[in-house]
């Protein structure tokens, strides 16, 4: 007697990416297969019948791999129901699982990026793996019943609790809330480089800080600038940028000029314009403005042309260069008595273990950049922090804070 075979956790089941010319077709079809089991499956109760008609897909139809015999069509009744129920609760867990879900849009995003890599596929199942990639991805940005209709992402809010001594100039209170609305970008027709549509754990966790602290960010010595200029790289989504924007305000913080928001991509950036113009409806000059940044070449041009008082990086670096270029980018956007702020995931397991180490490795180089003065941009100090619970990725063991500035 057959059993209904149970989805499997993306991260007990899709391979390391690390060898890509070393998959092979069935690999590939089948860990595909199962994250569409998981993340857009049809209706279970047309699952468990013996289809005897296909409808016409927008995608020619895969090989199907042989994962588990499924045993659909010797079951009775009874079994089928059974076994429905079984699937059922095993998908609802596994959709709901935020770190699951989190992981397998890392690893599509990662395999559509390396796919060409893969040398024992043949060309047609390659671009058969890489739509079926995308549309796994759509998913998590669209409902089943909403296939029709234009993907425009995943809108979610944000609240954090302000704490501020004195008390805030505007309301009166030490406690405020800075609430965000921010929408995840669809992926379904990004890049795979597009990392920055989606709100990850580091810039939540940064944007409690800011709150939490403020003067242990100097965000409320900055009410003693005439015209303080902030500027975040790789904004991503906007966060801790929006964030930064509202609480400033009840700091007596002027903001005669606007809080920069940064990114490399245009479709991120322009997925930032939406989220701050959301955010500040019908202000005809918001308090943030999104501007193109890359590192590896940093344009000084105008919103860039002057000195940042302060910078601010959440979960930015992913490769060794990464470290490289933002340290080389900051050297030439920090004023001399700016400070930096770098929050970085610490991860030891995974593709990007021990690239965080690659931040201080950077900054403690013999090529680290060296001012007018002599002084070199440095790591003034480290903070370990406690991943938060429900918080960050399952290859996240903690998080990093350095404080960088000329010394």
């Amino acid at each position: 007697m057959g059993a209904a075979a149970l989805p499997l956790q993306p991260t007990g089941s899709l391979p390391p990416l690390r060898r890509p010319d070393t998959f092979t077709e069935e690999q590939v079809l089948s860990s595909l297969q199962n994250l569409e089991a998981i993340y857009c499956p049809i209706p279970l109760s047309l699952a468990l019948q013996s289809p005897k008609k296909e409808k016409k897909s927008r995608l020619p139809v895969a090989p199907t791999p042989p994962i588990v015999d499924s045993g659909y069509a010797s079951e009775d009744e009874n079994d089928k129901g059974e076994n429905a129920g079984l699937v059922k609760e095993a998908l609802e867990e596994l959709r709901s699982d935020v770190f699951e879900r989190d992981f397998a849009i890392r690893w599509l995003t990662s395999f559509v990026s390396r796919v060409e890599e893969m040398e024992l596929i043949s060309e047609e199942a390659r671009q058969l793996a890489t739509d079926k990639a995308y549309c796994i991805l759509e998913s998590f940005t669209s409902s089943p019943d909403e296939e029709e209709q234009e993907d425009e992402g995943i809108s979610r809010d944000f609240s954090f609790t302000l704490c501020s001594s004195p008390p805030s100039p505007v309301t009166g209170s030490c406690q405020n809330d800075i609430s965000v609305r921010l929408t995840d970008g669809p992926l379904a027709n990004a890049d795979h480089t597009a990392v920055g549509l989606i709100s990850f754990a580091a810039s939540i966790i940064m944007s409690n800080l800011l709150c939490a602290s403020p003067a242990r960010f100097g965000i409320e010595a900055l009410a003693q600038k005439e015209a303080p200029r902030i500027v975040e790289l790789g904004a991503g989504t906007g966060l801790v940028g929006l964030v930064m924007a509202h609480m400033l305000p009840h700091l007596g913080v002027a903001q005669t000029v606007p809080l920069i928001a940064t990114d490399f991509h245009p479709v991120v950036l322009e997925n930032l314009r939406t989220n701050i113009a959301g955010n500040f409806p019908g202000v005809a000059e918001p308090p943030v403005v999104a501007c193109h940044l890359d590192w590896s070449a940093p344009s000084r041009e105008a919103p860039l042309d002057l000195p940042a008082d302060m910078l601010v990086a959440t979960d930015v670096v992913y490769a060794p260069e990464h470290a490289v270029w933002l340290r080389d980018c900051a050297a030439q956007l920090l004023a001399p008595d700016g400070v930096f702020w770098i929050l970085n995931a610490v991860r030891i397991t995974g593709k990007f273990e021990g690239i965080s180490d690659t931040v201080e490795t950077a900054f403690n180089a013999s090529e680290c950049p060296v001012d007018a003065e002599g002084r070199k941009l440095s790591i003034l100090d480290i903070e370990a922090l406690a991943k938060p619970e429900g918080l960050g990725r399952g290859d996240e063991s903690g998080y990093k804070l350095y404080r960088i500035g000329w010394n």
